[in-house]
């Protein structure tokens, strides 16, 4: 069972997402909360593998509690779950480390999708505004958020990841990059763990970050 926490500041959505959420098989809802403060209480008593985030939450907002969850507990995955299509929460939640980030417009299958994708390890960014995080993700290379990455850790990089990493600053899909490249999936997930694991990154979203950064020093070539 993924056990999933549920912290939101209104009753009927903490309650409709119960309900919902504890009808699928595969998903257990631990606790909810109101607060950031009430969602750490609750990872004290119980830790849940999942939080559905509320971003905009009083005593500590969704962002500042996804900070502190992930330098306290960095095996929780956590979800932002909001109305508000806010371009800087965007970028802060997935930069202290969130796996994902949903409009609460999302459909209930959607949503226990989306519980599954990052449960599983993988990143999950709702469609309609991927293409605003990558606008952020190219600003970022003016700020001080920079992504470290060894000198020689880089070099052990081949042609074909290279590839890959052209597609995933394009914000391009597993199923895209196979498309493009014409690898399967499977394929794709196999070459993007091992492309994590040579730069040392934590996910999907530090390499995007990194390659929009190091796009313009390094030329992806074709084979």
């Amino acid at each position: 069972m993924i056990k999933v926490l549920i912290a939101d500041d209104q009753e009927l959505i903490r309650q409709s997402l119960q309900i919902v959420l504890n009808s699928k098989p595969d998903i257990e809802v631990s606790d909810v909360a109101a607060n950031g403060q009430e969602v750490i209480q609750c990872i004290r008593k119980n830790k849940p593998d999942i939080i559905l985030m509320d971003v905009r939450m009083p005593k500590m907002d969704g962002v500042q509690c996804t900070k502190m969850i992930k330098e306290n507990y960095p095996q929780i995955k956590i979800i932002i779950l909001t109305t508000f299509d806010d371009d800087e929460y965007v970028f802060n939640a997935l930069k202290y480390g969130a796996s994902g980030y949903l409009l609460k417009g999302v459909s209930m299958d959607e949503l226990s999708e989306a519980i599954r994708t990052v449960y599983s390890g993988r990143a999950m960014i709702n469609p309609d505004i991927a293409a605003k995080v990558l606008r952020l993700f190219s600003q970022m290379a003016q700020t001080n958020y920079t992504i470290p990455v060894e000198e020689k850790d880089i070099r052990q990089l081949t042609k074909t990841e290279w590839k890959i990493i052209g597609q995933v600053e394009k914000g391009a899909s597993n199923k895209e990059i196979a498309d493009a490249l014409s690898l399967s999936e499977g394929t794709i997930r196999n070459y993007l763990s091992t492309i994590l694991n040579k730069l040392n990154l934590r996910d999907r979203t530090q390499l995007a970050i990194w390659a929009v950064q190091t796009n313009a020093h390094y030329n992806i070539t074709e084979e």
